[in-house]
């Protein structure tokens, strides 16, 4: 194993303790999300059915 050097504390002129070693970016998984809610789709499709019997009610008035 490789044994890294311990931090060193720097005093500044304010009361605060700040390190030399900058803190690394921790990635965490991607969460997949839906681009549609399942009542958003259940909508959409209810508007669709709608749309569809007007028409067919409509087609069938103009015959």
């Amino acid at each position: 194993m490789s044994e890294t050097a311990p931090l060193k504390p720097i005093l500044k002129s304010n009361p605060q303790i700040m390190l030399e070693d900058a803190a690394e970016l921790v990635l965490c998984k991607p969460r997949l999300i839906p681009l549609k809610s399942f009542t958003l789709e259940k909508l959409e499709k209810m508007q669709q059915e709608a749309e569809k019997a007007r028409q067919q009610v409509n087609s069938d008035q103009n015959e």
